[in-house]
C-alpha cells in the first residue's frame, strides 16, 4: 500500500521506540497487519547490520546501498525479496523519520529468476483433494476452482460470496486491488453449508458478548455496528476467539494458513505426486486448465488479478511444452 501525495502526513510519538514508530505510522494508515510484520522484520533487519550502532537519523543513501547489495552479493536473496526490503526501508526513512531519500539510490542488483510455475495435471488434482476433508478440502477447491491465492481465500467475508451471478468478489487482494472471480457451481452446496455453520458461530458469540470482526480501512468507526454484522463474518472462521494483536479486542479471526498448507503437503505425499506442491499450486493448475479448456488470456488474466499481462504468459509457456512440444528420442 503506498500512500498518495494527498494523503495526511501523520507524525509517530518521538517517545515510543523506534519500531513502534514504525507500526504506529503504518496502523494510522491501515496497512495490513502482515505488511505491518514484514516492514518491521526488514528494518529491524536493516538496523541489526549495522549492529544498532547507527541511528537512522545519522544514515544516507550510502547505508541504504549498502544493505542491500549485501542481500544481493552475500545472501544472493530473489529480486522480488531485496524489492520487499527496499521498499520497508524507504517506508521508515520517507513516513516514519520525514527523511526521505531524494537521490536515486543505487546498488547491486538481485538476479531476476524465471521460474517455471508447478502445475498439476486433472488427475492430480483430484487425487490431492481425495486426501483432505472439512474446512480444508473446502478452502483447496476454492484454490482450484476459483483461481485463489491463500491469503484471498481465508480472508472472504459472507457478503464476497455472489451466489446468484456466480461470482467471488476479492477486496484488498495483492498490491490492494479488487477483482472479480467466479465462484464454481459445484461449490454451492457446500458454501450454503458453510455460511449456515458461520451463522450458528456467529449467533453463539454475539450471544457470549462477543461477535464483532475486524474490519479493513476504519469501517469499524464509519458503520459502529457492521463489525457484528453476518454479512462481514469470514467465510472461514477460526475455531477460537483470540486477542487482536493490534488493538487486544477479544473476537473471532479466519482460520490460520498453517494449517491448510500442512493439509495440502501430507494429501500430496499421501497423492504420491513427485512435484513440490502447495496451496499455490492449486492456482496455478487453475490458470493453466482454464486456458487449455479454450478461456481467452486475458479473462484469465483477469481472473487472476494480474496487472501485467506478462504474468499470465507463462501458462502458455507450460501448455506449449506438455502439449505440444516432442522430444526428438519419440521420433526415432
Amino acid at each position: 500500500m503506498k500512500m498518495s501525495k494527498t494523503q495526511k502526513k501523520f507524525t509517530p510519538d518521538p517517545n515510543l521506540k523506534l519500531i513502534d514508530q514504525v507500526k504506529q505510522v503504518l496502523r494510522y494508515h491501515h496497512y495490513a497487519f502482515r505488511t505491518e510484520k514484514l516492514y518491521c522484520d526488514w528494518i529491524t533487519r536493516f538496523l541489526k547490520f549495522y549492529d544498532y550502532k547507527i541511528h537512522p537519523n545519522d544514515m544516507d543513501k550510502s547505508h541504504i546501498e549498502k544493505y542491500l547489495s549485501y542481500l544481493a552479493i552475500d545472501k544472493n536473496v530473489s529480486i522480488s525479496t531485496q524489492q520487499q526490503a527496499t521498499t520497508a526501508i524507504l517506508f521508515l526513512f520517507r513516513d516514519v523519520l520525514n527523511h526521505p531519500i531524494k537521490d536515486q539510490i543505487e546498488y547491486a542488483k538481485a538476479k531476476k529468476q524465471k521460474s517455471v510455475p508447478v502445475v498439476m495435471t486433472v488427475d492430480e488434482v483430484k487425487s490431492v483433494l481425495c486426501h483432505l476433508s472439512g474446512n480444508n478440502l473446502l478452502l483447496a477447491k476454492f484454490l482450484y476452482g476459483s483461481g485463489l491465492r491463500l491469503s484471498e481465500a481465508l480472508r472472504l467475508r459472507v457478503k464476497d460470496l455472489d451466489f446468484d451471478n456466480n461470482q467471488i468478489l476479492i477486496y484488498d487482494g495483492k498490491r490492494k486491488k479488487n477483482r472479480i472471480t467466479v465462484f464454481p457451481e459445484s461449490l454451492k452446496k457446500d458454501m450454503d453449508l458453510q455460511i449456515e455453520k458461520v451463522k450458528q458461530i456467529h449467533g453463539d458469540d454475539l450471544r457470549k458478548g462477543f461477535g464483532s470482526v475486524w474490519l479493513p480501512d476504519a469501517l469499524d468507526q464509519k458503520y459502529p455496528n457492521a463489525s457484528k454484522e453476518l454479512i462481514w463474518q469470514y467465510v472461514f472462521p477460526a475455531k477460537k476467539i483470540s486477542i487482536d494483536p493490534r488493538s487486544s479486542i477479544k473476537r473471532r479471526h479466519h482460520i490460520n494458513e498453517a494449517a491448510l498448507q500442512k493439509a495440502v503437503k501430507k494429501a500430496a505425499e499421501f497423492a504420491h505426486l513427485n512435484k513440490r506442491v502447495s496451496c499455490h499450486t492449486f492456482r496455478h493448475s487453475f490458470a493453466t486448465h482454464m486456458l487449455e479448456n479454450g478461456a481467452n488470456i486475458r479473462e484469465v488474466q483477469k481472473l487472476l488479478g494480474h496487472s501485467n499481462l506478462k504474468t499470465t504468459e507463462i501458462y502458455l509457456h507450460v501448455i506449449n511444452t506438455r502439449l505440444n512440444l516432442k522430444s526428438p528420442l519419440d521420433c526415432l
